[in-house]
Order: structure tokens, then C-alpha cells, then sequence
């Protein structure tokens, strides 16, 4: 419980720091978040993934999994703004594109050891690859091929995957300023949601707290139901089940602010899902492990 604690909790330190200095100088995070989707972002994952061999093959399954987990959550998600009456383009991307990255590799590796690495950065990858396509859709209202392949973070994915799979290594002149991008990318994605939070209102709270409920309990019920009729070892169907738990990804906001969709509404929801996950995520590892 403790270590669960030291994981989630330097995330709202970070997001309190940034909506301290946003109370008080009022900064302007659009061309900064322009620069952190187009180069310390592409710059952290492939860094990551040209480090760690692994062989894809094994984890197809699993992949398949982390699609329909995605997927059906996204269903529940629209069903349920359509009881509500709200727009759906704010509610379902949140629910569906969840904290893998810098929550979910953390709590995989602590919950199974090193040995998860390779499962999770697969799920990590699954996710990003329908972020960057099905989710940018959702929120354009189009799917331009153009601008997927053009994507940079698309093709850090591709090419992290190519030198992964061959085994080639990066050259330390190139690996190390990459690696040092890379880590710009979390906080800086923490920052700018912070700032953005002191422009909410009370009533944006209501979405904050409607998404830390159906976040969880869609992902988790999508899981579930995933491991009743996928040939999942044991081990597997725990680590969907847990990607099912995680909270929205922060960059659910980012993507928000980008296309003007309600951005103020998601920060809500991508703040207090988080806040709650520090309850769900030990609850489900406590039944889980």
C-alpha cells in the first residue's frame, strides 16, 4: 500500500505545484503542449522501447485484450453520456485511454517484477496506437491516414518497434539527449494540467466525479468479461484486469485542449479519476494478487 502511495502520489504533487504558479501568473501552456506532443513525447517512447528487447509475438493475445478492454469502455462510456445528455466526445476518450504509461509500467513492475516489463510495455504500446488513431478520430470527427503516419509520436512507436525487434542499439551520442527529452514529457504533461485546473468551475466537478466512477467500473467490467472468453494464462487475465483499473492518461487533456473539446470538463475528470484511483488501484490489487 505504501509503495502504491509513493507511485501515484509525486503525480498530484507536481499538478498542485503547476496550479499554484497558474494562480498566480496565469501562463499560457498551448505552445507548450504543441512541443511536448511533437518532441519530448515521441522522444520518452522510443527511448523506452528501443531499450527493451522483447519478442511481440508472445503477447498478441494479451494486445487483443488491452484493444477490447479499450474499446468497451469507450461503448459503456458513450452509453452513459447519452443517458446524461452530455457530449460524448468529452466523456468516452477519457474513459478509454487510460494512465499505461507512467502509473500503469510502475505498478505492473511491482506487482509481477521485472519479468512484466515486456507485457506492459505491449499494453503501453496497444493503447498509444489506437490513442493516436481511433482517439484522434474520435475527438476530429475524421481519421486522416496523413496525419497518422505523419504523427510523431506514431512513428517513435514504430520505430522503437523496429529497433526493438532487431536487437539494434541506439549510439550512446544519440541515446542519452534522447533519453534527457524524454524525461520533459510526464512532468511537463502534469504541469500543464495543473495550470489548466485553476480555470474550472464548481461545475466542471460534477464530470470529475461521474468519470472516477465509471472509469474504474467500465474498465474493470470490460476486463472481466475479456478474460471469460480470451485464452489467457492466469497471469494475463490479472494484468488486464489491472489495465481495466487504471485512471484516465493525462494526456486525455492534452488532446482536449487541442481540439477545443470542453478542456476544462476533461481536466476535471482526469484529475479526480486519478484521485480516486489511489483507492480502486489497491482494492483491485488487494483482490488480484
Amino acid at each position: 500500500m505504501e509503495r502504491i502511495f509513493t507511485i501515484v502520489a509525486p503525480l498530484f504533487v507536481v499538478v498542485l505545484v503547476a496550479y499554484l504558479y497558474g494562480r498566480t501568473r496565469q501562463p499560457s501552456m498551448g505552445i507548450v503542449n504543441k512541443i511536448n506532443m511533437e518532441v519530448f513525447i515521441p522522444a520518452l517512447i522510443f527511448s523506452v522501447m528501443a531499450r527493451d528487447s522483447f519478442q511481440p509475438g508472445q503477447y498478441v493475445m494479451l494486445a487483443i485484450a488491452a484493444m477490447g478492454v479499450i474499446l468497451g469502455s469507450g461503448l459503456l462510456a458513450w452509453i452513459a453520456s447519452r443517458l446524461l445528455g452530455w457530449q460524448w466526445r468529452t466523456l468516452v476518450p477519457p474513459m478509454m485511454f487510460s494512465n499505461w504509461g507512467n502509473l500503469g509500467i510502475p505498478l505492473f513492475v511491482f506487482a509481477w517484477g521485472e519479468e512484466s516489463l515486456g507485457a506492459a510495455v505491449v499494453l503501453f504500446v496497444t493503447g498509444n496506437v489506437l490513442w493516436f488513431t481511433v482517439g484522434r478520430a474520435l475527438l476530429s470527427g475524421s481519421l486522416s491516414i496523413a496525419e497518422v503516419v505523419k504523427s510523431p509520436i506514431l512513428c517513435a512507436v514504430f520505430l522503437g518497434l523496429l529497433f526493438s525487434s532487431l536487437n539494434w542499439s541506439v549510439p550512446e551520442v544519440i541515446d542519452v539527449p534522447l533519453e534527457m527529452l524524454g524525461r520533459v514529457a510526464i512532468p511537463l504533461m502534469l504541469f500543464s494540467l495543473g495550470v489548466r485546473l485553476t480555470a474550472l468551475c464548481w461545475e466542471d466537478w460534477r464530470y470529475g466525479v461521474v468519470g472516477a466512477v465509471l472509469c474504474p467500473t467500465a474498465g474493470v467490467l470490460s476486463a472481466w468479461l475479456l478474460t471469460l472468453v480470451l485464452p489467457l494464462d492466469p497471469l494475463q487475465q490479472k494484468q488486464v484486469l489491472l489495465l481495466g483499473v487504471l485512471p484516465p492518461a493525462v494526456m486525455n487533456f492534452v488532446f482536449a485542449e487541442e481540439f477545443d473539446q470542453e478542456p476544462d470538463k476533461v481536466a476535471s475528470i482526469v484529475m479526480v479519476a486519478n484521485i480516486m484511483s489511489m483507492v480502486t488501484i489497491p482494492v483491485l490489487l488487494f483482490f488480484i494478487l
